[in-house]
């Protein structure tokens, strides 16, 4: 919601008369103040998730994402609103990566897909609220117009906040981690897990942690010259030895640099690269800046560019649905790659048609070629890689590391998006065409490494996926 309420906020003439005209630079810091932020803490969300549990995690966020909302709806200076940024991002970096990792986690293979990307629903839907909110708010004659959306937004935070604190459980496989069986088991039965899906899981769990503790034991081989089936034996002969520790004394808590060691390195470094081209891609270019684009394509008002803003987010979220529905049905590889290429080709459409001055604002086809093109950028990334790539990062690491890891991902995300987000004005103002083909290229460069080094992981255990990943070096 905050990023469909920003981009409308800042080019509204009531925001303009409290603060003043300001150049492209401070307009895209304005808008991407949240991001260092929400990246910084993203990178210990990881480690608070795993002391105080990930239902705690994601309340404390949403309670500090409603405060600095608040912030930005009384604000009175420029200053007082960038600081609700900054606090508004602190927030959503803790809790936003936690909420991937606690959706994994209590969800069986055979839905984790539709499960984990559930959240993307509701994200989009987050978009079309925030577009007609300020759609609605836009002719309001005083600050109000753009200070209603953020007090709305910091209502909806604050009763997030509290349903994860009152309502959400802890997850069966943390309280495992921290040696509270009898705990677990009833999280699962609360989450209405069958017996054998939970045994299915255990199972998982318990080879996953043995096969670890083969790789990274300080006298063990290294995983070049360990085979699959030398592992498995190895599994296999130690599975009750993991099942008493499982059940006796925990497992041992992992810091947020395990996820560098060597037996998971790749894994990390492809999730942050995953995540950090996800933004690369231009989409938070395309949202928070849907007015300025659909102005420059030729919407003649302010009115009009937030109505076409507004269709925008509809299209997102229709063909999100779909995308939902299908997830575990669609190759995560083929669904980022293909995907990728309808991104790059979309990207390289528009910034042609600029570069050959071939969008003319008053008359001619390329202006309603562009609209439609970004309609169908936003359409095609929201079906591919808004799916993809947060539950890929999620699902290739082991319980040890999936929390860090994954939160890891997300700060990457958040850098680049910072990048993105700064950017976009500074080259809108100077080059109509740049921004189209720095993302384009973007894109492009993402599919030849996901071609090279991404691994399927569709319908796969995470047991399954941790095979896929030691075959995948053993090739190499």
């Amino acid at each position: 919601m905050d990023t469909g309420i920003i981009g409308s906020v800042v080019v509204m003439d009531q925001f303009k008369q409290k603060f003043g005209s300001f150049s492209s630079i401070v307009h895209g810091l304005v808008v991407s103040s949240i991001l260092i932020p929400a990246a910084f803490s993203s990178f210990f969300g990881g480690k608070l998730a795993d002391w105080i549990g990930r239902p705690r995690s994601i309340a404390i966020g949403a309670l500090i994402f409603g405060i600095g909302c608040a912030f930005e709806a009384g604000a009175v200076h420029l200053a007082m609103f960038i600081v609700g940024r900054v606090v508004e991002g602190l927030g959503e970096g803790l809790y936003l990566g936690t909420l991937v990792v606690y959706i994994c986690e209590i969800s069986p293979p055979s839905q984790r897909g539709p499960l984990t990307t559930g959240p993307q629903l509701l994200v989009t839907m987050g978009l079309v609220v925030g577009f007609f909110t300020c759609y609605g708010c836009e002719k309001m004659p005083s600050s109000m117009a753009w200070r209603t959306p953020f007090t709305v937004l910091a209502c909806i935070s604050i009763v997030f906040s509290l349903a994860a604190f009152l309502w959400l459980i802890d997850s069966p496989r943390w309280l495992t981690l921290h040696n509270r069986v009898d705990d677990a088991t009833r999280a699962w039965e609360y989450l209405q897990v069958s017996q054998a899906d939970r045994e299915e899981l255990l199972e998982e769990e318990e080879e996953v942690d043995v096969r670890e503790e083969a790789l990274t034991h300080p006298l063990a081989p290294t995983e070049s010259v360990l085979a699959p089936n030398t592992l498995d034996q190895v599994v296999s002969r130690h599975s009750r030895v993991s099942t008493r520790r499982t059940k006796g004394k925990g497992m041992e808590e992992a810091s947020l640099f395990d996820a560098f060691k060597p037996d998971v390195r790749s894994r990390t470094l492809l999730g942050l690269f995953l995540m950090g081209m996800q933004q690369m891609a231009g989409i938070d270019g395309v949202l928070y800046y849907a007015p300025m684009l659909f102005e420059q394509a030729g919407m003649t008002s302010s009115q009009a560019s937030f109505l076409a803003s507004g269709v925008s987010g509809l299209v997102i979220f229709v063909v999100t649905i779909p995308g939902l529905i299908y997830a575990d049905s669609w190759s995560r590889r083929a669904n980022v790659i293909l995907g990728g290429l309808g991104l790059t080709i979309t990207m390289f459409v528009i910034g042609s048609l600029y570069a050959a001055d071939a969008v003319h604002h008053s008359t001619g086809a390329g202006r309603w070629v562009v609209i439609v093109a970004i309609y169908l950028f936003a359409a095609i990334y929201s079906v591919s890689w808004g799916v993809s790539c947060k539950v890929y990062a999620a699902e290739i690491q082991p319980q040890r590391t999936r929390a860090s890891a994954t939160c890891l991902a997300h700060g990457s995300n958040w850098v680049s998006n910072f990048f993105v987000a700064l950017i976009t004005p500074v080259l809108l103002a100077r080059s109509s065409c740049a921004a189209y083909f720095l993302f384009g290229g973007c894109t492009a460069l993402t599919i030849v490494v996901c071609g090279f080094y991404m691994p399927e992981t569709k319908g796969r255990s995470l047991e399954e996926v941790e095979r896929c990943f030691v075959r995948g070096k053993e090739d190499s």
